[in-house]
């Protein structure tokens, strides 16, 4: 099916309290790789207070934060919970990166107290001593390219059988033991890779467009081809770094 004179609306949720490591130009991705190939693309933010309707969104991203950051978000993202695990269920295409991805579970144990997740997708994430920073790489059945970025959490998240994003090749991943990292749970991807991830990762962000407009439109979608030459070239760079001499 060819993408002429479709529309994708992104939904950005709390910008203004999750925004660390430049998660803004996930949004910056998506909107480009879209318009390039003649999609017409809007992000919609949503701050906190205001009202979320799932029904007119197709891609969401909820971005990072601090845990003080990530509890107030809470409280308003627990008021439209059923809403978005509705959108969730149906098929509804999310990129949760670190405090998002954390937040899609059940609960985050911290130091300070529990923050109650939002239950879409049956993980938890604990607080545990020292924090698991460094670049990671990752091999995800998702894509063909190898998954880069940088990852900076404290918490360890635990997958409770749930599909992970990717298996790590370097770094430390969702707990530092498991050897995988994020989760993928129907047409949600939960991750620790910041850098921002997506304009790292074009391949991860064709998948969440494609699967968007499948969702919205029917049928097997056809993305057209960009040249990702350079991306390829940083790719192939840092996989060749951390990986592979």
């Amino acid at each position: 099916m060819e993408t002429k004179d479709m529309k994708l609306t992104i939904g950005h949720l709390y910008p203004d309290l999750l925004n660390l490591y430049g998660d803004r130009g996930n949004i910056a991705c998506l909107m480009k790789r879209c318009i390039w190939r003649g999609i017409e693309a809007e992000t919609i933010e949503f701050n906190t207070g205001d009202q979320i309707d799932f029904s007119k969104l197709d891609i969401v991203l909820l971005g990072g934060g601090s845990d003080r950051e990530q509890a107030i978000v809470c409280k308003s993202l627990l008021e439209i919970q059923s809403e978005f695990k509705d959108y969730v269920e149906d098929g509804g295409v999310v990129i949760a990166v670190c405090g998002g991805y954390q937040l899609l579970g059940k609960y985050y144990k911290t130091d300070a107290g529990m923050i109650e997740g939002l239950n879409l997708v049956d993980i938890y994430t604990e607080q545990e001593e020292g924090r698991l920073i460094d670049n990671i790489v990752l091999d995800s059945e998702l894509v063909d390219m190898p998954v880069v970025g940088f990852e900076n959490h404290g918490g360890r998240t635990y997958l409770n059988g749930n599909k992970p994003f990717g298996k790590v090749l370097y770094g430390a991943g969702n707990d530092g033991k498991s050897g995988y990292e994020g989760v993928v749970y129907k047409n949600v991807i939960g991750t620790y890779l910041h850098g921002p991830l997506l304009p790292k990762n074009p391949q991860v962000s064709d998948y969440l467009i494609r699967k968007a407009l499948e969702r919205k439109y029917g049928g097997e979608v056809i993305l057209t081809p960009l040249d990702d030459s350079q991306e390829k070239e940083a790719n192939d760079y840092i996989y060749h770094r951390f990986v592979k001499e």
